[in-house]
């Protein structure tokens, strides 16, 4: 990944200081940089919902991604567990598909295990939650895709037509 940042807004409802606190571009790439395990807390077993997408690119792109869904033995190949708590090895990223309203217990369970970060995807906002995860030492992401920030930073999005405002001088192989 580059160190290139820069500001994407999209459609987001956080304010521009919400913005620097909870989607901090600098931030974001050294969690992708160093992050190898994924917990990803409602990761669906339906291909065509969008936890399962983003499920399927981050392991595709060599993450270990690990579902947390309490009804599913397991998902995209990997064992699913029914909360983080029962999850038995470190995990860097908690990347949450609930809703807002769910996200304080999943934010306290993140911070029991030991996760570094917690991850809201895009339209999941709970700054209560967020900050609980601040005070307790780990990184907070609010209203992001963690799939399209990998490809973002990582250049892979622009091949799919999406502007990800990364500026490459490299010339697109036909």
């Amino acid at each position: 990944m580059s160190d290139l940042v820069c500001d994407i807004s999209l459609n987001t409802k956080l304010t521009p200081e919400q913005r620097e606190k909870y989607q901090n571009g600098k931030e974001i790439q050294e969690l992708l940089r160093t992050a190898r395990t994924i917990a990803i807390v409602g990761l669906s077993t339906e291909k065509t919902k969008a936890s399962n997408m983003v499920g399927s690119y981050l392991k595709d792109r060599g993450f270990t991604i690990v579902p947390v869904h309490p009804k599913a033995d397991e998902i995209l190949g990997e064992k699913a567990y029914p909360n983080l708590d029962s999850i038995p090895f470190p995990v860097d990223i908690v990347d949450i598909f609930r809703p807002a309203n769910e996200v304080p217990a999943i934010v306290d369970e993140a911070i029991k295990i030991g996760a570094k970060a917690i991850w809201m995807q895009l339209r999941i906002i709970n700054f209560g939650a967020a900050e609980a995860a601040r005070a307790a030492g780990l990184v907070a992401v609010v209203d992001k895709c963690i799939k399209m920030e990998h490809g973002r930073y990582g250049g892979m999005l622009h091949w799919a037509g999406m502007n990800t405002e990364v500026i490459s001088a490299q010339r697109r192989k036909m």
